[in-house]
């Protein structure tokens, strides 16, 4: 009886040895830096829309943020969420209580262009102010 004890605390002690040689690498979040936004008008066939709040809609405009993305590890990010905010012209927000704003579906290593489609409500005044922005995404697949 005492060998079989001995025999599970040995291959208990291998395996445990063996998981940590041949661990898979982490998965960790990672920062990416958004600079040089700006923002313009939709193009006309992505048609104008509504903004809903309380069950009520109002008319909304339609614009898309670009941006560039600087990922600074040597793998491709993906999944990455965008944050910041937004503000109108009389420095209301625009996107109330939300600062996540969208994703990049793939940020390569280096520096990359993004764009982001966002709607806002018609009675907000322009131009907007966009402050804040960066993303975080992951080096490898994250079930979501």
């Amino acid at each position: 009886m005492q060998f079989r004890a001995l025999v599970v605390v040995i291959l208990s002690a291998f395996l445990w040895i063996l998981g940590g040689l041949y661990s898979p690498d982490a998965v960790a979040l990672i920062q990416i830096k958004l600079f040089d936004l700006s923002y313009h008008e939709c193009p006309a066939e992505m048609g104008a829309g509504t903004v809903s709040s309380g069950g009520t809609s109002r008319a909304a405009n339609c614009f898309i943020v670009t941006g560039k993305a600087e990922n600074s590890t040597n793998k491709p990010v993906v999944n990455a969420d965008i944050f910041g905010r937004i503000y109108d012209a009389n420095n209301d927000s625009v996107m109330q209580n939300r600062t996540r704003l969208g994703s990049i579906e793939k940020v390569p290593p280096g520096v990359s262009d993004f764009e982001l489609r966002i709607t806002v409500a018609a009675n907000q005044p322009t131009p907007l102010k966009l402050t804040q922005f960066k993303a975080a995404g992951f080096t490898g697949k994250v079930r979501r």
